[in-house]
């Protein structure tokens, strides 16, 4: 839910696509996918995708794979499209809204209903691999201060704030189930919506401190949340539902590909994911050398 491109023409997509840090999808992404050597592996516009985008390329680099990176895509208005008519191959992805943007009238609710759903809900020559035990959820976030001040610890709460409230998010919040629409339907509680348009990032975290939004969508592994004492809001309706990290393929994939994406999975805890993203976020180290050390750490390089 990472960067708002859900309104974009063809004419945007295709220009959203051109300007990928990795290369075109559209042109290089396609003549490799036509390649039974090469895995085309895409990433959303966010780090931490970027991340696990990397763990699984230089995997399968290490078992022998072709691998051509088309990173910082944007987000699945884009990037699904292109994984269904095989300009891309490999996708990190959060198995809840995965499942939404396909079937955004399931009740799944809970982690193993999701994933039930999910493999209904794919088209052909879509597939999803294991899931990893990490998750990094959308969140409604608030200051401990306004926590504390207003009594709120959950979204059930927010009823009884008097205040207007505002939630800051990337563009596409707006509109995804667990929005504000979906917050007044399952909560009763009604929000303004200011975007910002970086994926809870520094100006997401700026906006909450100084009050110019309230509320803000911040991802569960992020650590900006500990690092600035915020408070992510429970959610026990099950509004947001469970977004394990969780690889969606195509056919390209054969099953020593599949094996060794899942090897990945396996290591990949909440806690580790954390870790990895705060030393983007903190360090400033490159996806490509924080993937390579967690690999190497692991004993899977």
């Amino acid at each position: 839910m990472r960067v708002a491109l859900a309104a974009a023409t063809a004419l945007g997509v295709a220009a959203a696509l051109t300007g990928c840090s990795s290369g075109d999808p559209l042109s290089s992404g396609s003549s490799a996918s036509s390649d039974s050597k090469t895995i085309v592996i895409g990433s959303q516009q966010y780090y931490s995708n970027e991340i696990i985008a990397e763990l699984y390329a230089q995997v399968l680099e290490k078992d022998g794979f072709t691998v051509q990176r088309n990173f910082n895509i944007g987000q699945r208005e884009v990037y699904i499209p292109q994984l269904e008519k095989g300009a891309i191959d490999v996708m990190p992805e959060y198995s809840g809204n995965l499942l939404q943007y396909f079937d955004k009238e399931s009740t799944a609710k809970s982690a193993d209903q999701v994933d039930e759903a999910l493999e209904k809900a794919l088209p052909k020559g879509l597939r999803v691999l294991d899931e990893a035990e990490a998750t990094d959820q959308d969140s409604y976030t608030v200051t401990k201060q306004f926590s504390e001040e207003n009594d709120v610890t959950s979204l059930a709460d927010l009823k009884n704030v008097k205040e207007k409230l505002t939630v800051g998010a990337n563009s596409e919040f707006q509109t995804r189930p667990y929005g504000p629409e979906g917050l007044k339907s399952v909560y009763g509680v009604d929000v303004d919506f200011t975007a910002i348009e970086d994926s809870g990032g520094a100006l997401t975290v700026k906006a909450l401190k100084d009050g110019t939004v309230q509320l803000a969508d911040i991802y569960s592994a992020d650590p900006s949340i500990k690092a600035n004492d915020f408070v992510s809001l429970k959610d026990p309706e099950n509004l947001i539902l469970p977004q394990n990290v969780i690889p969606v393929v195509s056919d390209k994939v054969d099953e020593k590909a599949a094996d060794a994406i899942d090897e990945v999975n396996e290591k990949l805890t909440t806690d580790k994911l954390i870790e990895l993203n705060e030393k983007s976020v903190t360090d400033k180290e490159k996806a490509s050398q924080i993937a390579k050390q967690f690999l190497q750490d692991e004993g899977l390089l």
